[in-house]
C-alpha cells in the first residue's frame, strides 16, 4: 500500500461547504506489516478506513461518501482514485473491512453462521456447504466464541459477542489486507486479549497486512509494527510506539504519551483536553 500526498473531502450539501477530512497524507504499508492508527475525534481515521476498504466507491452505501480530491492511493496493485466499479468487487474480495459500527450492521434476520458466511455466498452461491460450515466454525472458534452461537441471532448475543462475529465475518474471505476500525470496542478485557492474540497470530503468519484503528495501546503494543498518529486530517507522527511516544513533538502525541505515563491502557481522546 502506498499513499502519496492523499487528500480526501466530503462534498458539501446545500449551503454546507465541503469538509476536508484528510490532506497531504503520505504513507506506506509493507506486505505482512500491521500499522496501528491513533487520532483525536474528527482526525480522519475512519475516513482513511473507508477509502482503503473501497466502500467509498460502493453504490450500495447510502451515506455521504468521501471523495479523493488529490494525490494517489495505490493498494494491492489498484489505484483507488481510478478504480472502476467492475474492479471493486474483486478488490473488496481481497480486503477485509471491520467498520466502527460492524456489530450493529449484522443482519438481524440471519443466524451467526449465515452472517459470517454471507460474503462468500454473495460471490459463489454454489460454494460447498460442508466446506463453508467448517470454515465458519473455525472462525467462530478463532474469535473465542462457543460453537453454540452459530444458530443464534445477533439480538441473542452481547455487544462483545456481536463484535467478534463481525470480526469473523471480515476475515471469512481470508483477506490480503484487513482494515479494522476499533476492533476491540465494547469488548471486555479477557476477550480483548483473545482478539489481540488472534490478530497477533495472523500477523506472525504473515498471511495479511492490517491497519488497526484503536485507542487500546496494549493491543497495539502486541500487534503493531508501527503506529501512525492523525490529528485534524494530517499525519502528525509515524514510527514504532516507543519512537513516537518517547519523543513527542505534536500536542496530541504529547497527550497520548502523558496518558500512557499515567497508566491509562485505553486512551480516551476526550480527556486529552484538545479540540476534537
Amino acid at each position: 500500500m502506498v499513499l502519496s500526498d492523499l487528500s480526501v473531502e466530503y462534498p458539501g450539501r446545500g449551503p454546507s461547504p465541503a469538509h476536508v477530512a484528510l490532506h497531504g497524507i503520505t504513507l506506506r504499508l509493507a506486505p505482512g506489516e500491521v500499522l496501528g492508527v491513533l487520532g483525536s475525534a474528527g482526525s480522519g481515521k475512519s475516513t482513511l478506513a473507508k477509502i482503503l476498504s473501497g466502500v467509498f466507491l460502493d453504490p450500495r452505501d447510502e451515506e455521504v461518501r468521501p471523495v479523493i480530491t488529490g494525490g494517489a492511493a495505490r493498494v494491492l496493485g489498484q489505484e483507488l482514485r481510478r478504480m472502476s466499479r467492475r474492479k471493486l468487487a474483486e478488490y473488496q474480495y481481497r480486503v477485509g473491512y471491520l467498520p466502527q459500527d460492524a456489530a450493529v450492521r449484522l443482519l438481524p434476520d440471519r443466524t451467526v453462521a449465515e452472517n459470517i458466511a454471507e460474503p462468500i455466498l454473495e460471490r459463489d452461491p454454489r460454494y460447498d456447504v460442508k466446506a463453508l460450515r467448517l470454515r465458519v466454525a473455525n472462525l467462530v472458534d478463532a474469535v473465542r466464541l462457543p460453537l453454540t452461537v452459530l444458530d443464534l441471532f445477533p439480538y441473542e448475543l452481547s455487544n462483545g459477542q456481536r463484535q467478534r462475529v463481525a470480526l469473523a465475518r471480515a476475515l471469512v474471505l481470508k483477506p490480503t489486507l484487513l482494515i479494522a476500525d476499533e476492533p476491540t470496542a465494547g469488548i471486555d478485557l479477557t476477550v480483548r486479549d483473545a482478539v489481540a492474540q488472534l490478530l497477533h497470530e495472523l500477523r506472525d503468519g504473515h498471511t495479511f497486512s492490517a491497519i488497526v484503528i484503536t485507542h487500546d495501546l496494549p493491543v497495539l503494543r502486541r500487534i503493531a509494527d508501527r503506529i501512525a498518529v492523525f490529528d485534524r486530517g494530517a499525519l502528525v507522527a509515524l514510527g514504532t510506539i516507543d519512537e513516537v511516544l518517547d519523543d513527542p513533538s505534536h500536542p496530541y502525541v504529547k497527550a497520548l504519551a502523558g496518558a500512557l505515563d499515567g497508566g491509562h491502557a485505553i486512551i480516551d481522546e476526550v480527556e486529552t483536553g484538545l479540540p476534537t
